[in-house]
């Protein structure tokens, strides 16, 4: 038992410290996005009908750090000041799927290869919802100008842009994926702890089958872009083909019981529908092309994990990480307490 735990716990922060570099540099660009892309100039370029709006949608989504729960307010936001239905769904389909934070942890973890298909599928299946959801449920409405934001309060702040950007960055954002990224590193570290290595390959094989079942997992659960990184690692270090690591990735972010719902309820039924088929035959279609494209991908991703020991900037940046996952998480909760 003593051994077990020891594994778990080295696991962990060797998983963590892997990662931290990179994504605390992920927040500090996330907090310098939320402070100079206003909602104003998004809902200009993103308004209206036509598959520029579509690409502008599905474009702009890919480096924003939202998770399928944190997008749903903004893409409504987006749709209530004129946003097409399609231009919504290509939103909601490309940005959960990655982000500037979860891009750079991804390389840190799964290598350049990728870095740089998360990113790209992502943008592909946003346009290939927004295409199909202007064919079936088009709704005709667009928007002639913008006359306000739509949140309130919008631009109220009067703090310095570098205290805004690092309250995003370092506060704001590590309190939205915080606790999703701790669970789901300690997912990896128990799937690296408890699985024999090669389970998968052995009792689902590399192809079709293993994909639907990452797809039946990944669809109805929670887990954020980022939080998901760590545990398609190590489902890959345990013989599950990187094609089927890649299903989990598109549809464990971009999917959840509560988003699908709450879309069926704001955009109808129909729009629904094609929002969760296009995730679905998108996230197939992707990872049967990345195994026949690269079917030693599985060996590079385990290779580039750990190629040396891990330096003293990843503990140092792990240690920091953990301290504003702290603060972000229990801060408030620590505030609350001593007010009451």
């Amino acid at each position: 038992m003593i051994d077990f735990l020891r594994n778990l716990a080295l696991d962990f922060w060797a998983t963590l410290a892997e990662m931290s570099p990179y994504l605390l540099f992920g927040f500090l660009v996330a907090g310098i996005l939320s402070v100079f892309i206003s909602p104003r100039l998004v809902r200009r370029h993103l308004g209206g009908n036509g598959f520029w709006p579509l690409l502008k949608a599905s474009a702009f989504g890919v480096p924003l750090p939202l998770c399928s729960c944190g997008v749903i307010p903004v893409s409504m936001s987006l749709r209530k000041s004129g946003a097409s239905k399609g231009s919504t769904i290509a939103f909601l389909l490309s940005t959960p799927q990655t982000g500037i934070d979860s891009i750079l942890v991804t390389y840190s973890l799964m290598g350049p290869i990728f870095m740089i298909i998360r990113p790209i599928v992502a943008l592909i299946t946003g346009l290939i919802g927004g295409v199909f959801v202007e064919m079936v449920d088009r709704d005709g409405r667009t928007m002639d100008s913008i006359i306000q934001d739509a949140e309130n309060g919008n631009g109220a702040d009067s703090s310095p842009r570098i205290v805004r950007i690092f309250r995003h960055g370092f506060v704001t954002l590590p309190r939205d994926i915080g606790k999703a990224m701790l669970v789901g590193l300690a997912i990896a570290a128990l799937i690296g702890a408890v699985v024999p290595d090669d389970f998968f390959t052995d009792v689902l094989g590399t192809g079709l089958l293993a994909m639907l079942v990452m797809m039946a997992v990944g669809i109805p659960v929670y887990v954020c872009a980022t939080a998901s990184v760590p545990v398609a690692v190590a489902l890959i270090a345990k013989g599950v083909s990187p094609g089927a690591a890649l299903v989990f990735l598109m549809t464990g972010p971009a999917t959840n019981a509560a988003g699908f719902m709450t879309i069926w309820s704001k955009l109808g039924r129909r729009t629904a529908i094609v929002y969760l088929v296009t995730v679905a035959g998108c996230a197939l279609g992707a990872g049967l092309a990345l195994d026949a494209m690269y079917p030693d991908l599985g060996l590079a991703v385990q290779s580039h994990l750990h190629p040396m020991a891990t330096p003293w900037w990843g503990h140092v940046s792990a240690i920091v990480l953990l301290a504003l996952l702290g603060y972000a998480i229990f801060g408030q909760w620590l505030t609350r307490t001593k007010s009451s």
